[in-house]
């Protein structure tokens, strides 16, 4: 409920550090220390870069395995896992909390108490998994974004933060505490502070903000040169530390597609502004997002629909085809080889013409003191919105004296939005670097050799200079060399080269220097070798999971989404055997002493169904208009008063907000009860459901009108002239259907943004002088989903369903009975009428999911535009889970994807639609398919069936 996330080790020590002697600090356990440089984990240095992954956001269990996988892949050794705030509805705040009247995320008694229970029995089980008990996690953040304050509200409360503190520490966490400032200028809670401090002070940063519509538009000073004066100023004892930076971009209703914020936040964004964060010295780094999945069963807040891409580095359908995936790869990698990056000290002056004579360069330094440190130079435009490719040289401090780089004559190149990390006297296993302007993707040592893999633009020139003078060969296309003599103890071997496609290896000794070109480097890997501390350098391939000996047996596990060749170099001595998901594979071994390996990749035949020909059943889901439609089991709207008054004191006899009475989730129903006298012509009603919402009201069966619903509008008023004439003393029922997009998130602390309501603000009926008939004349009726928050579907949990009547009756699951059905209408042909109508149909399906990875997703035609009249809304359920909700005139989504687990590869699938006709004109489905992506032949397990139940008849239902 409250606000926390835990920080948890993928592979917390090969390869990513080296011991130090630690000072004492106050801490609980001696397993997680910390300097002002960066963690410690059994007295290892680390670098921490994860990323962020909600496993609630891809509910099958046996693909989480899959996701870790590609987030180790890519050489991050932490995930984060947040349980609140994380754009879901309410923030992860339950609905019930619209009830209480004190203040969230404050210290007023009535909220901490409702958070006792929840973070006792969640932080008994995250203490049971702490590092400290053999377990993953790391760190605790017990808050988040506890950045600013609603007027009126005591901020920052050291005794609010101390309180939910003390509350994990009574649970067991003894974990160092960390905190994420929504901002770099904040400065909350900080170390040393008294009550209500943590041990690691934290922010986020977002600096390309959200703008999805332009782009390609960089925004003036978005990128933020001042994160490390401000870390000292605030918490110089502890490591700098960003929990949240830009992974991705969220996108609203009616927005442009993650498509497009996708080419915002691209893979030159990961060039530059991550590289800036590592010219800042961040040794705490988090992504937010790095899988973002699907807001499926109503998950989502208001500002945003079903999918929750986030453009981020794994797409939502888990596929790693995009190239801020490959970028990310080679940065982090570089870092996992360059302990020295952590105790390098950053320079925060950010000075022109110091490293460079080109003042259009800036280049910030990141020097080590420590002896085999290395340095590291990084280098951006001065101006980072530029598109222009700019030349420049350098002049660095080396061991070898002060050298004008490139030293063999012509110049380097940025190109745009580019940024390079150059290094001097960086430690490659038993040699020196005395200076790279290529970048570094990984190096290992292994028995008969030390591999160092480089990499840079197209075109480009590169150097690099080797300490001491050898001798050397060069394969490929040719190399400038010159030996540089400067004294005994100062001799180096400088090598240019022009970088292109094809592949030089530079052998200086035992030194093997692969020169890339940056696509090339996309399609390397280094796997570290489990239970080893060795690793391996593979080229090739479209994903590398792991690497495993047993005996002399090498096992991979990859995946493939093409015939291609696998380099294996520094496969270790004693190996003879080699295996490929599980399979024996032959290989060869070329000059170098590296495997070849021949993969062959064959695309499989897949069967999907024709949805247009399916054989469809139909159900009037909105029975509720019927004249002998009985609400007499539904929940009254008796309460002649609430706690929620975040919209001011109620303006009806009677709270019509649908959390007063369980109410939460998904569509609501309210049904409206009076006599008429006759005189009645109209009805105002003010609704509010979120971002994008609708709503639709009947007199009797008669429709009287609907809101449509736009982008932005969370409230909506309407007056509509009734059907007429009434008769005087004749009993009528307004049916009113309001669509539920979500509960808000909680931002501003003491603002209670979670507690707008959902549901009916305001109604009145008028006569046609505009007389206002007394409100207390009609009595209300509400549903939600059957049994509020006592929900039928434990399996699925308490989002998934609504209130519409199939959602009641349980016919979204599978195998509906037959008798629900009135038809075998089809959602293509639609309805002619406003109403709500819904459409369930089974399919087999025989797919090869043993061997392929195999993306699957729904997709809805969305015409340019709708004729007026006929626009709808749509909820998609695939056995039984919600995972679409569409809104025809808004959008943006029209694709649906659905992971393996929730469809069933080899089985019986039951997918329904419901189509709810908000215009006059009715509605239909123009057209919808079930497509395939890619088929990856894999080596990830195979994916458990989610088995959430079928229909059974409900108890009670309505």
């Amino acid at each position: 409920m409250r606000l926390l996330s835990v920080l948890s080790a993928v592979s917390v020590t090969a390869g990513l550090g080296y011991a130090e002697t630690l000072k004492p600090q106050t801490l609980l356990q001696d397993i997680v220390t910390f300097d002002n440089s960066s963690l410690f984990i059994n007295g290892e240095r680390l670098m921490i870069f994860s990323g962020e992954v909600h496993p609630f956001r891809l509910p099958v269990p046996s693909l989480w395995l899959d996701i870790f996988q590609k987030v180790k892949a890519l050489g991050l050794n932490t995930p984060v896992n947040k349980a609140a705030d994380a754009e879901a509805s309410g923030g992860g705040f339950p609905g019930w909390l619209q009830r209480i009247k004190g203040h969230l995320r404050t210290a007023d008694p009535e909220f901490l108490s409702a958070t006792d229970n929840y973070i006792a029995n969640i932080d008994k089980l995250i203490a049971k998994y702490q590092i400290t008990n053999g377990g993953p996690i790391i760190l605790y953040q017990p808050e988040n974004e506890y950045t600013g304050a609603a007027a009126g509200i005591k901020f920052p409360d050291p005794d609010y933060m101390q309180y939910v503190i003390d509350q994990a520490r009574d649970a067991g966490i003894v974990l160092p505490m960390m905190s994420n400032d929504a901002s770099w200028k904040g400065g909350h809670n900080l170390p040393c502070s008294g009550k209500g401090e943590v041990d690691i002070y934290g922010h986020d940063g977002y600096p390309l903000g959200f703008d999805c519509k332009n782009p390609t538009t960089w925004p003036l000073g978005g990128l933020i040169t001042q994160y490390r004066t401000q870390h000292l100023n605030f918490s110089a004892s502890t490591p700098y530390t960003v929990p949240e930076f830009q992974g991705g971009s969220f996108d609203p209703w009616g927005g442009y597609g993650f498509d497009q914020c996708g080419q915002l936040i691209n893979h030159e964004q990961v060039r530059v502004f991550y590289k800036n964060m590592f010219a800042s010295g961040v040794t705490i780094f988090n992504l937010y997002m790095i899988f973002g999945g699907t807001n499926w069963g109503n998950l989502g807040h208001p500002g945003g629909y079903t999918s929750y891409d986030y453009a981020a580095a794994i797409a939502e359908d888990r596929t790693v085809s995009r190239e801020k995936y490959s970028e990310l790869k080679l940065e982090a990698s570089f870092l996992k080889v360059s302990p020295g990056y952590l105790t390098a000290t950053p320079d925060i002056s950010n000075k022109t013409g110091v490293y460079s004579p080109n003042i259009d360069i800036t280049v910030t330094s990141l020097v080590n003191y420590t002896p085999k440190g290395g340095s590291f130079y990084v280098v951006r435009h001065t101006d980072y919105q530029t598109l222009a490719s700019t030349p420049y040289t350098l002049s660095l401090p080396t061991s070898a004296g002060n050298l004008s780089i490139p030293i063999l004559g012509s110049s380097l190149t940025l190109g745009r939005r580019d940024s390079k990390v150059h290094v001097t006297d960086y430690p490659v296993g038993d040699h020196k670097l005395i200076y790279s302007t290529a970048e570094i993707f990984t190096w290992q040592k292994f028995s008969d050799r030390t591999v160092l893999v480089v990499y840079g633009g197209e075109g480009e020139t590169h150097e690099l200079a080797i300490a001491d003078v050898f001798k050397w060969k060069s394969t490929g296309p040719p190399v400038q060399v010159k030996t540089v003599k400067k004294d005994a103890r100062k001799s180096f071997t400088a090598v240019q080269w022009k970088t292109n496609s094809e592949r030089r290896i530079f052998k200086a000794g035992n030194l093997h220097i692969y020169l890339l070109d940056r696509n090339s480097a996309y399609n390397y890997w280094a796997p570290q070798i489990a239970d080893t501390s060795s690793s391996l350098i593979v080229n090739g391939g479209y994903l590398i999971r792991s690497a495993s000996i047993n005996g002399a047996s090498l096992s991979l596990q990859a995946d493939f989404n093409t015939t291609t060749t696998l380099e294996l170099i520094g496969v270790p001595r004693g190996v003879s055997k080699l295996q490929i998901n599980g399979e024996t594979t032959k290989y060869r071994i070329d000059s170098e002493g590296n495997y070849i390996v021949k993969i062959s990749y064959k695309v499989p035949t897949l069967f999907l169904p024709d949805l247009s020909k399916a054989k469809w059943s139909y159900i009037d889901s909105l029975p509720e208009i019927q004249p002998d439609y009985d609400d007499s089991a539904w929940p009254s709207a008796n309460l002649k008063s609430t706690n929620n008054t975040y919209v001011g004191p109620l303006k009806t006899p009677a709270s019509l907000y649908a959390s007063d009475y369980g109410f939460h989730t998904g569509a609501l129903l309210f049904r409206g009860h009076f006599t008429a006298t006759g005189a009645e012509t109209k009805l105002y009603i003010s609704t509010i459901g979120g971002s994008a919402f609708g709503s639709s009201v009947w007199l009797n069966n008669s429709f009287v009108g609907s809101w449509r619903g736009s982008g932005a509008a969370s409230v909506h008023n309407d007056t509509y002239n009734l059907p007429s004439p009434l008769v005087a003393g004749e009993n009528y029922v307004f049916t009113m259907l309001v669509d539920n997009m979500g509960l808000d998130e909680d931002w501003t602390v003491g603002d209670d943004t979670m507690k707008r309501p959902r549901g009916i603000l305001d109604y009145s009926l008028f006569t046609s002088t505009n007389i206002s008939v007394p409100k207390s004349d009609i009595t209300w009726k509400l549903t939600g989903n059957l049994g509020g928050e006592q929900y039928r579907d434990k399996a699925r949990g308490p989002l998934n369903e609504g209130g519409l009547y199939v959602e009641r009756q349980g016919y979204h699951l599978p195998s509906p009975p037959a008798s629900a059905s009135s038809s075998s209408s089809i959602p293509f042909t639609g309805i002619s009428q406003p109403g709500v109508a819904f459409y369930t149909t089974s399919f087999p399906l025989s797919l090869p999911s043993s061997e392929y990875d195999i993306p699957l997703s729904f997709v809805l035609d969305n015409p340019t535009s709708f004729e007026s009249g006929t626009e709808y809304r749509a909820w998609l359920y695939v056995n039984g889970f919600q995972y679409g909700r569409y809104v025809s005139h808004i959008g943006p989504q029209t694709s649906f994807p659905v992971p393996e687990g929730i469809l069933n590869y080899n089985g019986e699938n039951w997918v329904g639609v419901v189509v709810w006709a908000t215009g006059k004109k009715g509605a239909k489905v123009p057209g919808l398919k079930l497509e395939a992506g890619t088929p990856v032949r894999t080596g990830r397990k195979e994916v458990e069936v989610v088995d959430g139940g079928g229909w059974e008849r409900r108890t009670g239902a309505y």
